[in-house]
């Protein structure tokens, strides 16, 4: 944890504001393990600090340059496991010191996002408006994905939550769907193409997918949420009060004492007992059962990397038959075979010899062998090895 507490409360003061927003700080969540990306993604390097994509960037640094250049590197914040700081900080030499938060053990969206917006607004006031987007997301147009931020912090400055919803392109049963209700246009200067939010939906199956996307009333849930911090800790009292209890008084200590300790003991002591509630079912639901949330459409290329699938349909092909190659495409040779995806990890050759649709990992201590079509499924696997008892490859 960072040592220099009382120095953190001025130091987005002394950056240059971003983008005409000037009350905005984005926040990145880095938490959960992504483990249908087994054996790759593992709890001690979760799937943000992998560049699946070959683009020379890990996600969570893909994701702090597309925030940092909205509101600026100064105004960027990251909440993640404190057995991710070292590799986080690494990283991400631009984050600023004090602006990496981190808890002994994860509790969920609603604890990491509430304790994060609670420190900075002790730091720069209630009113600034927080944005929470989580670090393991593909974006593909950094331009309109601005336009979309820049529309959500204006509702957000008018009292609502906000969430980007997603244009859904396929039935997927892998995403939470948005019922958008009526424009909102007329009543937020700054955000033309705002709706209110009817519902939050679960993942459906298959049938309720399609008829969805033939409404045309459905967006896929990203888990953006934009809101102003005073909006955000109000709804927290009022809806989890023992929540509100303690990040306030976790964000009261934060940055009281240089060394950290009076913070270290307070997290130690509380954290691992908050409730361990998604941010969707513990405010945004119910928020938006009363007509407090707004939703802005996103008008740009998304994708949360939630599988080897997703991967694949991110990445060029190897050759003229499909293969999708992540890493070092000479370390992987494909004789009469089509549409697998392939990860040379272990250091060693990968052949494949008439074989076609599978997912095919190779590390030093675990191989991992499936079908394409149940990539969703590799969750199911590690659970299977945690029940056997191989946490050490987990």
């Amino acid at each position: 944890m960072n040592n220099d507490g009382r120095r953190c409360k001025n130091d987005a003061a002394n950056g240059k504001p971003g983008m005409g927003m000037p009350d905005f700080y984005p926040l990145i969540p880095a938490g959960g393990v992504g483990s249908r990306l087994w054996p790759i993604s593992r709890g001690n390097r979760p799937k943000f600090l992998y560049d699946f994509l070959g683009s020379g960037r890990t996600m969570i640094q893909s994701t702090f340059d597309r925030l940092a250049a909205i509101a600026g590197p100064e105004r960027v914040s990251v909440i993640a496991g404190v057995a991710h700081e070292d590799a986080i900080r690494a990283q991400l030499p631009e984050l600023g010191a004090c602006n990496l938060f981190t808890e002994p053990v994860g509790r969920d969206s609603t604890a990491a996002i509430a304790l994060s917006v609670a420190i900075l607004a002790n730091r720069h006031g209630s009113d600034i408006v927080v944005g929470s987007f989580a670090a393991d997301h593909v974006i593909r147009d950094d331009e309109a994905f601005s336009g979309c931020v820049g529309q959500a912090v204006a509702a957000a400055r008018a009292g609502y939550v906000v969430t980007i919803g997603i244009a859904a392109t396929r039935p997927s049963t892998a995403f939470g769907y948005i019922r958008q209700g009526e424009s909102l246009a007329s009543s937020i200067p700054g955000a033309p193409s705002a709706r209110r939010v009817k519902a939050f939906v679960e993942k459906p199956d298959a049938a309720t997918a399609q008829a969805y996307l033939v409404t045309g009333e459905y967006r896929w849930n990203a888990g953006m949420f934009v809101m102003r911090a005073d909006v955000l800790l109000d709804a927290l009292r009022r809806l989890k009060p023992e929540i509100h209890r303690v990040v306030t008084a976790l964000a009261d200590v934060w940055d009281a004492d240089d060394d950290g300790a009076a913070r270290a003991e307070m997290m130690e002591r509380l954290w691992p007992g908050v409730e361990k509630i998604a941010f969707d079912y513990a405010l945004a639901e119910p928020l938006a059962a009363e007509g407090g949330v707004a939703m802005v459409p996103g008008g740009f290329g998304w994708d949360d990397i939630g599988d080897f699938n997703s991967v694949a349909a991110l990445i060029p092909s190897a050759d003229v038959r499909n293969n999708k190659i992540v890493g070092d495409a000479e370390r992987v040779v494909c004789l009469d075979s089509a549409g697998n995806v392939v990860v040379p990890a272990s250091g060693r050759m990968v052949t494949l010899l008439g074989a076609d649709d599978l997912v095919v990992v190779d590390t030093p201590d675990a191989l991992l062998v499936a079908p394409r079509a149940r990539s969703q499924e590799v969750k199911r696997m590690v659970a299977e090895l945690t029940a056997r008892g191989h946490g050490e490859i987990l």
